[in-house]
């Protein structure tokens, strides 16, 4: 059973389940609550702030690596998405900010492995010409939503993340990626296209 009350850490990021997120905690109450999690084994929430305004749907993260800590007292973590929940009541009862908190689970949709099938080729495509290979899961990622997977290798807005985190069916976080792929991917035809031309410029065959 996971907490329902839960330490939160407010920050201008979405996390998503299953992605990995390097932070450098340096605030005394971030120090503190970091500690706290550490000795009692316990996830904190991580949720969008911008400006003045909060989310209330953030997933909950796992410390799963100090990379180092400093004399000051500040530190290096290395924290992975775990569940996706909606803060009902913030708590200020410590020096950290605390929620009360629901999860959130997603509603299951027959149409999800059709709609998977379809979403995996324009993905394939758009990755290989981001990165110059083919998109390779390991084993452990599927644990997760493909849609959490493919979304932590795409170049995302805050808010679109943010969408994706508070949509509640696989299928339609899918969908939300592949008309964002589909908008996406004459940007990188043209760009691939546009570094063939300057890369033949100026050389001939013999």
């Amino acid at each position: 059973m996971r907490d329902t009350r839960i330490p939160l850490f407010p920050l201008n990021v979405v996390l998503l389940p299953g992605a990995t997120l390097p932070l450098h905690i340096f605030e005394p109450r971030y120090r503190l609550m970091v500690r706290h999690c550490l000795e009692h084994k316990r996830e904190f929430g991580l949720i969008l702030a911008q400006d003045s305004e909060v989310a209330t749907v953030g997933c909950t993260a796992q410390i799963v690596q100090t990379l180092r800590a400093y004399p000051s007292g500040e530190s290096d973590i290395l924290t992975e998405g775990r569940a996706v929940f909606r803060a009902i009541e913030l708590l200020s009862e410590k020096d950290y900010h605390e929620a009360l908190v629901e999860y959130l689970t997603d509603d299951l949709d027959s149409e999800e492995m059709h709609k998977e099938d379809a979403l995996m080729g324009i993905f394939q495509q758009c990755h290989s010409m981001m990165y110059s290979q083919l998109w390779a899961p390991s084993a452990k990622d599927s644990n997760w939503p493909m849609s959490y997977r493919m979304a932590a290798r795409l170049p995302l807005e805050l808010h679109e993340k943010q969408a994706l985190l508070e949509m509640r069916s696989e299928p339609a976080r899918q969908d939300f990626l592949r008309t964002w792929l589909n908008g996406v991917l004459p940007r990188l035809e043209q760009r691939d296209r546009a570094r063939h031309r300057a890369g033949s410029n100026g050389h001939s065959v013999n």
